[in-house]
């Protein structure tokens, strides 16, 4: 069920009281929605993974209501808590050391002794903080499959398997949120999102580290296929095959563009921020005209460029990674 919340109070109260008894709720942030549990309640947690049949080596993050509630659960190093009061709330994710006897439940950080924390823009942070608890929330969406930023994306792959979809409107970013982990002095960039790389290496004064290779899964969004439509895609296309679905970038030429099957185009005017909000529901749209392959136009990697092309090859990855 959508449960609008063109009355705020009545909506955080009902989702927070659905979270405190077990449930499972969907919340919009400002980046994708949410498939949100107490974080502390080892059933609900296990119930977020059997809804989207996700992989339980895979971690989750915790949404807290700020800096203050974060720290009862993790450790906070002195750079760690500077990017906290620099970027919360906002899409940054940290990855820090759980605190000692700390009762978020196992299951959410995949057996490792470090915790994902975010405090995120709206509904869900004002959520945790009415719960007086973490909680728990990967995308609200089948596991590797596209994420959703509307109400609508969550019902028609969730239905009947959550307790409440809250109901917030398109997600303003639209892209997840990017996560970082301290490593001695090393600020290492595990997912590019919506904080970009040159906006966080301009804050510290000094580049992050890309990991090298094939890493261990130490956050959310680090598996090889992610994010994938049903369609196969086509990454850097300049030519169209005949019954492929185009998903354009700006206002660059493609040949034999008239054998596009649906065309969309993430931005017309070239700008990363528009072509960020609009990546997952272009996918879904264009998945919907069950083209076999949807070709993706070359994006540039700059600022927001690189979390988008870092969801578009986990998109195309293949399948037998999941």
């Amino acid at each position: 069920m959508i449960n609008a919340i063109d009355e705020p109070k009545k909506a955080l109260a009902g989702a927070a009281s659905r979270l405190a008894s077990g449930g499972l709720v969907a919340i919009p942030t400002e980046t994708v929605y949410g498939l949100a549990a107490d974080a502390t309640n080892g059933k609900a947690v296990a119930n977020i993974f059997e809804a989207k049949g996700r992989p339980q080596f895979n971690p989750l993050i915790c949404h807290v209501s700020g800096l203050e509630m974060a720290e009862k659960y993790g450790q906070f190093s002195p750079l760690v808590r500077q990017l906290a009061r620099k970027f919360w709330p906002g899409p940054l994710t940290v990855v820090v050391p759980l605190q000692d006897d700390c009762c978020i439940h196992p299951l959410v950080s995949a057996g490792l002794d470090t915790i994902a924390l975010r405090a995120p823009r709206g509904i869900m942070a004002d959520i945790a903080g009415r719960l007086a608890r973490p909680v728990a929330a990967p995308s609200a969406n089948i596991s590797g499959r596209i994420s959703p930023t509307l109400a609508t994306h969550v019902a028609e792959e969730l239905g009947d398997n959550i307790d409440l979809i809250v109901d917030g409107g398109p997600c303003k970013i639209g892209l997840e949120s990017t996560i970082i982990k301290i490593d001695s002095d090393d600020v290492v960039l595990l997912r590019a999102g919506g904080t970009s790389a040159e906006v966080l290496e301009n804050f510290i004064q000094r580049p992050l580290v890309r990991p090298a290779g094939k890493s261990a899964i130490q956050a959310p969004g680090m598996m090889a296929s992610h994010y994938a439509p049903r369609s196969l895609l086509r990454l850097n296309a300049t030519s169209l095959d005949g019954g492929e679905a185009l998903l354009a970038f700006g206002d660059q030429p493609i040949a034999n563009a008239e054998k596009a099957i649906a065309v969309l185009n993430l931005s017309p005017s070239g700008n990363p921020a528009e072509a960020a909000q609009n990546l997952f529901a272009y996918l879904k749209q264009l998945d919907a005209a069950a083209a076999k392959t949807i070709a993706v136009q070359p994006i540039p990697a700059d600022g927001l460029g690189e979390a988008i092309n870092d969801r578009l090859r986990r998109a195309a990855a293949p399948r037998h990674n999941d």
